[in-house]
């Protein structure tokens, strides 16, 4: 039965844990080429894309993946209205597995790109990875964090690790930007 082979996640956050500054926006210092470019080639690899309402990946194939669409606005599953290859989904009233079904993917990974609250509900739920982009020197007063309990205290890192979540070795992925990647796994 077609499925989540695996469910990984994917944030790049400010030093002080946010993912966004408090309108929502993503500032341009969060934007680094090189992990944009290890997102994308990571979307390459997924089956589903899952996101909030407030976040998308965006690039050229954005509209073409998989994707459900987590929301309090529909009870259970609805068809995207813009996107034919896209489902609203309520986690509350949809288990992952109906909402699969009905979107029709084939098996593979589950890419789970935020926001905050969908980034918690597969914390409890098993990530199987968490790809962690961090950005050094930028701090965003306010902002959106990446889990919703995250900021500076308690890290995303701490909260990752309470969860069974063990960090791999340190990627420097763009120097300048002070941009370290770091996979958490099982």
């Amino acid at each position: 039965m077609p499925g989540p082979t695996t469910i990984e996640g994917f944030a790049i956050i400010s030093d002080d844990g946010m993912l966004a500054d408090a309108n929502r926006q993503i500032p341009p210092a969060l934007v680094v080429e090189a992990d944009q470019k290890f997102f994308h080639d990571s979307l390459e690899r997924a089956a589903v894309v899952v996101h909030g309402r407030h976040s998308h990946e965006g690039g050229p194939r954005a509209d073409t993946r998989h994707r459900l669409v987590a929301t309090r606005s529909v009870p259970s599953l609805a068809p995207h209205p813009a996107l034919p290859k896209a489902l609203l989904w309520n986690p509350r009233g949809a288990s992952l597995a109906q909402a699969w079904a009905t979107l029709g993917a084939p098996a593979g990974m589950l890419a789970v790109i935020g926001g905050a609250e969908i980034n918690q509900f597969f914390l409890d739920h098993g990530y199987d990875a968490f790809h962690l982009t961090r950005v050094a020197g930028v701090r965003l007063p306010g902002g959106r964090p990446a889990f919703p309990s995250a900021g500076t205290n308690p890290t995303p890192e701490d909260l990752l690790r309470q969860h069974g979540l063990r960090p791999g070795p340190r990627q420097m992925l763009d120097e300048v930007a002070g941009a370290t990647l770091v996979t958490w796994s099982r």
